[in-house]
C-alpha cells in the first residue's frame, strides 16, 4: 500500500525533531547510528534507505530501553532466517505488512521501531509504525538492517484513496510505549495500532512515480484535473512554431483578400481537421507526459 515516502530534512535537523525525554524526565536527543549513511530525499521508494527509530536496548543489551537512537535502514525487510547469500532474492514483497498478520507471518516476527515523515495537521514529524530486523550474510561480512512499515484499515478521510493506510503513533506516549519493549508486551503495545484521522493529504503529480526525481516537486500539491501545457522536445517545439506561423500567415492572406467592409462581418468557418491541424494535435501529444493508469 505504502510506496512513497519523504524526508528531506538533514541528518542533525532530524535528530533535533526526535527529541524525547527518558526515564527520568530529561530531555534527550537520540544518538545517530551510521548518520554518514543518511540522505535526506523528498522521493524515497522501498529499497531504499530511511530513518528509524528504535531503543537504544536492542543494540546494547544493558542499556536502558526507553533510551532512543536513529538507524538509517534500507526499506523492505529481509528476516535474519533468511539464509541465501543475496538479499535481493528475497521471494515476497516485504515493504509493508498488515497489523492483522505480523504476528503469525514469519516473515515479521522481528522486532518493533518506528519510522516516520510526511505531514500532521500543524507541523511536526509524522511517526510510521513498522519493525525491522538484523540480516547477516551466511557466508559473513556487514550486518543488514532492514524494516517495513505496518499498515492497517484506512481511516473514514482517506478511505477513498486506499483501503490501508500507514499505521501512525500519535505522540510521544505512543512512540514510548511503540519503542519500549523491555517495559511494554507487544500485545499491549498492538492495541496502539490504530487508524488516525488527525493528518492532512493532497494530490501529487505523476512525476513521484520514478525513483529518479527527487526534487520538492514531488511533494507539491496539484489541482486534479488541471490541464497541464504540453513542453515537449526541442524539435517538437520549432515544428509547432512553424505551423502556428504559417496557418497565421495563411489566414491574414486570406482575410486581405476579402473585399473592403466585409472584414467586421466575415463569419468564422466551422473547424475542420487540416493535416496541419493532425500534425499539431500529434506533435502536442508527443512532447506532452504519457497518459498513465494507476490501480487504487
Amino acid at each position: 500500500m505504502c510506496g512513497r515516502t519523504a524526508c528531506s530534512l538533514g541528518a542533525d535537523s532530524l535528530r533535533r525533531a526526535c527529541a524525547y525525554r527518558d526515564r527520568r524526565g530529561r530531555r534527550r536527543e537520540p544518538e545517530w547510528i551510521g548518520a554518514e549513511r543518511y540522505r535526506p530525499s523528498y522521493n524515497k521508494g522501498p529499497q531504499s534507505r530511511g530513518p528509524v527509530l528504535l531503543s537504544r536496548r536492542h543494540l546494547r543489551q544493558d542499556a536502558d530501553s526507553s533510551e532512543r537512537v536513529l538507524m538509517d535502514m534500507r526499506w523492505g525487510l529481509v528476516p535474519s532466517w533468511f539464509k541465501q547469500d543475496d538479499p535481493s532474492k528475497m521471494p515476497f514483497n516485504t515493504s509493508n505488512c498488515r497489523s492483522d498478520t505480523m504476528l503469525s507471518k514469519a516473515s515479521y516476527k522481528a522486532e518493533e521501531e518506528e519510522e516516520g515523515d510526511e505531514e500532521w495537521k500543524g507541523w511536526r514529524l509524522l511517526t510510521m509504525a513498522g519493525i525491522f530486523d538484523c540480516w547477516e550474510p551466511p557466508a559473513g561480512g556487514e550486518a543488514l538492517y532492514t524494516y517495513t512499515i505496518i499498515t492497517v484499515d484506512a481511516s473514514k478521510d482517506l478511505s477513498f484513496i486506499h483501503h490501508r493506510m500507514p499505521a501512525i503513533l500519535d505522540g510521544d506516549d505512543a512512540i514510548t510505549q511503540w519503542l519500549d519493549f523491555a517495559e511494554v508486551p507487544t500485545q499491549e503495545a498492538v492495541k496502539l495500532i490504530q487508524p488516525i484521522e488527525n493528518i492532512v493529504f493532497h494530490p501529487v503529480s505523476t512525476f513521484v512515480n520514478s525513483i529518479r526525481n527527487n526534487t520538492p516537486e514531488c511533494l507539491a500539491p496539484i489541482e486534479l484535473g488541471a490541464k497541464k501545457e504540453a513542453k515537449g522536445t526541442p524539435s517538437t517545439q520549432v515544428m509547432l512554431g512553424w505551423l502556428k506561423n504559417s496557418e497565421e500567415g495563411s489566414s491574414q492572406k486570406k482575410e486581405k483578400d476579402l473585399p473592403k467592409g466585409t472584414r467586421q462581418f466575415r463569419h468564422s468557418p466551422s473547424p475542420r481537421k487540416t493535416s496541419a491541424g493532425i500534425l499539431q494535435q500529434w506533435l502536442g501529444k508527443e512532447g506532452g507526459p504519457p497518459a498513465k493508469k494507476h490501480k487504487g
